[in-house]
């Protein structure tokens, strides 16, 4: 496929095994759930999640990490923590880009068997991709832009253009988002990209069932030249 606070997991050379996780310094999520915060994936397999049946095998884990690569598809948070479903919320994501990576967190959405989740927000992961929209991006509502020379901005939403984006493909990197009530913000290694108040009836956008609601969470597998990899996934229910 967003207020809070400035709190970002620390930086770490290599992934950390699950066990790892909960003894490791800084300021991590494993370390924060005694404070609300609750890990969504348990480094071993994908339980609680549930892909879509599109493309399945987009999704593994390995070494502890959720590695996303392959044709799309979309992984969905179907556990128990908050019965599935959020609302008021602050999530906490560890991912690393590789050259050419396109892909997406989505919150506020539902599971669907194929096709581009039509419910909710995605937060763009992208780096380097041909899709000018990168990291720290509300896709297609407000745009952390990195155009090609000669490209136009994309229609839809309001844009923010830059040179770089604000993730590097080859490095672990913080995402941040934040939802409370109609107020979205998002943060990436601790700058905030997006401070974003829907306005009634919604956002301005292209792009149908950008709406805040309730949902779970998705995380996109984007085509076959796509490669994320997620090392973090905690939520704190507001």
């Amino acid at each position: 496929m967003v207020a809070l606070s400035a709190m970002a997991f620390s930086s770490c050379e290599k992934p950390e095994s699950a066990a790892d996780k909960g003894t490791s310094g800084g300021d991590s999520a494993t370390e924060e759930v005694g404070d609300g915060w609750v890990e969504l994936f348990n480094g071993e397999n994908l339980d609680g999640w549930t892909a879509s049946k599109e493309n399945p095998e987009s999704f593994a884990i390995k070494d502890g990490i959720l590695v996303v690569k392959g044709a799309r598809s979309h992984l969905f948070y179907t556990g128990d923590v908050n019965g599935g479903n959020f609302k008021d919320f602050e999530i906490k994501v560890r991912a690393k880009t590789f050259p050419s990576a396109n892909g997406g967190v989505y919150f506020h959405t539902a599971y669907q068997d194929e096709g581009w989740p039509s419910q909710g927000y995605e937060c763009q992961v992208n780096s380097t991709h041909k899709d000018p929209k990168k990291t720290g991006s509300l896709y297609g509502v407000k745009n952390i832009l990195v155009l090609a020379e000669g490209q136009k901005p994309p229609k839809g939403g309001e844009h923010e253009e830059r040179d770089a984006a604000p993730s590097t493909d080859g490095e672990w990197f913080d995402y941040h988002i934040a939802v409370k009530g109609n107020h979205i913000v998002i943060k990436v290694n601790g700058e905030t990209t997006v401070d974003f108040t829907e306005p009634e009836g919604g956002p301005d956008t292209t792009f149908g069932g950008r709406r805040l609601s309730e949902g779970t969470f998705g995380i996109q597998a984007h085509d076959p030249e796509s490669e994320v990899h997620y090392e973090r996934f905690a939520v704190k229910v507001l």
